[in-house]
């Protein structure tokens, strides 16, 4: 056995907590894959890349309505995925070395293998060199999440890609389903049907991106059904793989229903590594969806709601939002709480923003309608196309806007929801507002707009709601 005085459990953001303030503290990491997590080698980063791509062998589809005569002449695969993971993976490569090797962590030990909890504070780590068992006096779990495949007859059998897998293809296949409706199932059709794949995305409801404000979701829904096979209000009871081909049974609005192709991702949801870690032989409590449980500090709770003390989560391991800005956010309140213990930091979760990289791209933040109209609050909406400015006729848009929800009397901004080209960039006005408790108003009136810049289309919307 041997004793630490700190063990960080994943090499995502909880790897950006040792540094000069931890020195001569004995620290244990534990990583049971890839350096770096989900967001660098299998998320955020990579898909990003791929959408970008995706974006640029798009153009030419769009060219005409400009006066430009464009063509996509070809599709080069391991060109695009190399140029990808050409980058990524000497980060992650650089991020183990630097940690095993560099003087500056001459006090921290790298355990690579997987980690489970036999006790408080005591887990066993499964290595190339056999098992061991560490202990310490204060514990940090980010674990992060992985892939789930929903129980239908044939899914584990039939060789399904996830987002895990999906991006390292040997070969781009000519025909792809994609199970789900979710933003990764939303990014990953948009390239590979801008790659030339023949995408089918097959939906248990009746619009893709349920989860965000209706407006934005059935715009989304529209655009995305006149550029690949989408079938909504499908359910999926059979998958099989035969000679080499993809077939899956399901009923589409009460008819049976079988769809072939080459290959089949599944983009239904991801489930937190709580399991793997078996965190309830340390006491730990966790979420009916298996999220550790935690408070407002990330300080771990026990199935009564107590805390652990000396334990901390962050990330997807406890986080309902998985996102990579998210679990950075939560990183800093858990690097604080571990320096300054008697003056304890609470993470701000009040207006979380996410953004979809589709086509087209999508951003949000705060409140739905719905959500407002259930809240009780007396709320107005305003809504302002691309199409009604400048800069959006210089780009043809005729379907992306901004549909900006405030309480009706003080202007308050209670949520923002934007689809259209560079929405997670415009969006950040809004957030900067919300987080700095300027109204609609405030902002309006005190500061220039640039003229015909894309901001505009946020001002505009503004105007109507002041």
């Amino acid at each position: 056995m041997t004793h630490f005085d700190l063990l960080i459990i994943g090499t995502g953001s909880g790897n950006s907590l040792p540094g000069p303030e931890f020195d001569g503290l004995s620290i244990a990491l534990v990583e049971k894959g890839t350096f770096g997590g989900t967001c660098l080698n299998v998320g955020c980063i990579p898909t990003k890349m791929f959408s970008y791509t995706a974006e640029i062998a798009g153009t030419p589809a769009k060219a005409a309505r400009f006066g430009v005569s464009e063509t996509l002449d070809g599709v080069d695969w391991p060109a695009i995925r190399d140029r990808i993971f050409g980058r990524i993976d000497p980060i992650a490569a650089g991020g183990e070395d630097y940690r095993k090797t560099h003087e500056d962590n001459r006090f921290l030990t790298v355990y690579q293998g997987v980690g489970r909890f036999t006790g408080p504070k005591t887990m066993v780590v499964a290595t190339a060199g056999g098992e061991e068992e560490i202990t310490a006096d204060r514990v940090v779990i980010a674990a992060g999440a992985r892939p789930s495949l929903p129980p239908i007859p044939g899914l584990s059998q039939a060789q399904a890609l996830t987002s895990d897998s999906v991006m390292r293809m040997e070969e781009l296949p000519a025909s792809m389903i994609i199970l789900g409706s979710g933003f990764i199932a939303a990014e990953m059709a948009h390239v590979f049907s801008s790659l030339g794949v023949a995408v089918t995305v097959l939906a248990r409801s009746s619009v893709l991106l349920r989860a965000q404000d209706h407006d934005i979701a059935e715009a989304y829904t529209t655009i995305a059904s006149g550029t690949y096979d989408v079938r909504l209000e499908f359910s999926t009871t059979a998958v099989e793989r035969r000679d080499g081909r993809v077939i899956v049974t399901g009923i589409h609005r009460d008819e049976v229903v079988t769809i072939e192709a080459d290959e089949i991702l599944v983009a239904t949801g991801r489930q937190p590594n709580s399991d793997t870690l078996e965190v309830g032989a340390a006491g730990i409590g966790t979420h009916a969806d298996g999220r550790v449980r935690v408070d407002d500090y990330q300080r771990v709770l026990d199935e009564s709601g107590a805390v652990i003390e000396g334990v901390f989560a962050l990330g997807d391991i406890s986080s309902p939002w998985q996102l990579k800005h998210v679990a950075n956010k939560e990183a800093k309140t858990v690097r604080h709480n571990l320096l300054h213990p008697d003056d304890l930091k609470a993470t701000d979760h009040r207006y979380v923003p996410s953004a979809v990289f589709g086509d087209p791209q999508i951003a949000t933040v705060g409140m739905t309608e719905a959500q407002a109209k259930e809240s009780g609050l007396d709320y107005a909406v305003a809504k302002q196309d691309y199409a009604g400015i400048a800069y959006g006729w210089a780009m043809e848009n005729t379907t992306g806007f901004a549909k900006i929800i405030v309480e009706r009397e003080t202007t308050r901004i209670l949520g923002a929801h934007i689809i259209g080209p560079h929405a997670p960039t415009l969006i950040q006005i809004l957030i900067q507002a919300m987080s700095t408790g300027q109204t609609a108003r405030d902002i309006v009136d005190t500061q220039y707009w640039i003229h015909p810049a894309m901001p505009e289309l946020i001002e505009n919307a503004l105007l109507q709601v002041v």
